[in-house]
């Protein structure tokens, strides 16, 4: 058994886990935290991104006790004041979601990326980019539109449709 403590969306939470714990059922089941999913177990899929000490990482590959001691964020403690992060209103806007179960992953894989790289963002960068996050419903079209929306509104450039 470990003693976790780590910040969680600016909270502290800790918990006692055993040594195999996953950071992705830290958040789940320890923190109560659901909107990190659980899709492959694998890191293959995306669908359990969240940010450790702002970089993003598949929590189902990370042990709990990997993550003690950092900063997390996860969707929910994206947005802030009530207001949505500026790629989870350009998911909405640009319909960039169906099912909903990677859209979580997919966003904060997003918000890294533009963190990252700035933008605005170029199809090609985001289609390299998005590798390692899977969406069986679409074919990433809206995914890329909000992406290439957000890092430009995230960068202060206007674009053709606005």
């Amino acid at each position: 058994m470990a003693d976790v403590t780590m910040t969680v969306n600016g909270k502290t939470v800790s918990k006692t886990v055993e040594d195999r714990t996953l950071l992705v059922q830290f958040l789940r089941e320890g923190a109560g935290l659901t909107g990190t999913h659980v899709g492959c177990d694998t890191s293959q899929c995306g669908a359990c991104v969240v940010h450790v000490d702002g970089k993003a990482v598949k929590s189902c590959t990370m042990l709990a006790a990997q993550a003690a001691g950092s900063e997390v964020t996860t969707i929910e403690g994206l947005a802030s004041g009530g207001e949505l992060h500026p790629v989870q209103a350009a998911f909405r806007e640009h319909h960039g979601l169906q099912c909903g179960f990677c859209t979580p992953g997919m966003i904060m894989a997003a918000v890294d990326m533009i963190n990252r790289l700035g933008g605005p963002l170029d199809e090609a960068t985001i289609r390299a980019e998005l590798e390692g996050n899977i969406c069986r419903c679409t074919g990433y079209h809206n995914i890329v539109k909000a992406i290439a929306a957000a890092s430009a509104e995230m960068a202060g450039v206007r674009t053709a449709a606005e």
